[in-house]
């Protein structure tokens, strides 16, 4: 159908330079294709056609993206999910950050990413900003759907456009001419049924997708919001506490609640992994304890 109506949109101009027939010649709805009835109907008709053609292609297009976004692993990829949990459990929230800055369109990563810059403020202040960051996020997929909606509630109406501006073309034949010329009557009455369906045609499937992802979106999010909080669990609020992550990181205060002034803070690295210090982002070597670029005291993880 769509195909069809490209090809309407397509020939007008050669049509628009096609020899009108004869005025007074009879018209034979049945010898005419649905390119010579949209024509028939005049301006009005041929523009609630573009606009038909227009608001499906843009359904076609927005329940592409969605296939493509609204699903749990584009949501929270599992490899980016394990490799932020390996920087943040090994206390290199930094390193998490920088991953979550590198995958700003992941969902997961801009709900993190964000969430990790208020760590230092302690653990109700962090989980503020998950929630908050979440809904904002989930918020710019639901609004995507929701265009779905709005093409399903429009286009029954550029339907309607029609089929009143076909009864008022069908009304004026029967007025000038009775029922002595059933082919213009008929004609009429076809763009009416063509514009009315057409409408239809469209709104349908938009509201069956629009449905459809609703849930699909509902439960996409539940998992990558379950995964944050997995993630967040692991950080040891205490030890963070005056940390500031993000273009400005500071490794904070250095204290520990109820700890001397000279203690240092004890950072969480994994010996599986070669990386850097947490604190100061020197190249450590596994194993290696104090940190040789500021002294911070490593806690090494088997």
């Amino acid at each position: 159908m769509i195909i069809r109506l490209l090809t309407v949109l397509a020939a007008l101009p050669l049509l628009a330079t096609s020899a009108p027939a004869a005025e007074g010649e009879a018209v034979n709805p049945a010898n005419m294709s649905i390119i010579e009835t949209i024509l028939h109907g005049g301006p009005l008709i041929v523009f609630i056609w573009v606009c038909i053609v227009a608001t499906s292609i843009i359904m076609v297009t927005f329940i592409i993206q969605l296939f493509m976004t609204a699903r749990s692993q584009s949501l929270a990829p599992k490899p980016l999910v394990s490799a932020l949990h390996e920087s943040i459990l090994a206390g290199n929230y930094q390193e998490a950050w920088e991953t979550c800055r590198a995958n700003p369109k992941v969902y997961i990563a801009a709900v993190l990413g964000g969430t990790l810059e208020r760590i230092g403020r302690g653990k109700d202040a962090t989980e503020v900003a998950l929630v908050e960051l979440g809904i904002k996020e989930s918020q710019a997929l639901k609004t995507r759907n929701s265009y779905l909606s709005v093409i399903g509630v429009i286009s029954p109406m550029i339907g309607l456009l029609g089929t009143v501006i076909g009864m008022m073309g069908a009304f004026s034949v029967l007025g000038q001419t009775g029922v002595n010329d059933m082919g213009a009557l008929a004609l009429r009455i076809g763009e009416v049924l063509m514009a009315t369906a057409s409408g239809l045609f469209i709104a349908i499937p938009a509201f069956i997708f629009y449905y459809f992802f609703r849930n699909r979106i509902t439960a996409a999010v539940v998992y990558a919001d379950s995964e944050l909080n997995q993630l967040v669990e692991d950080i040891p609020f205490d030890e963070v506490r005056g940390m500031r992550i993000g273009e400005n990181f500071s490794a904070g205060d250095g204290l520990t609640r109820g700890a001397s002034p000279a203690s240092k803070v004890s950072h969480k690295v994994s010996m599986q992994l070669t990386t850097n210090c947490p604190v100061c982002q020197t190249a450590i070597i596994p194993g290696q304890n104090p940190c040789p670029g500021c002294g911070t005291t490593l806690d090494w993880q088997q």
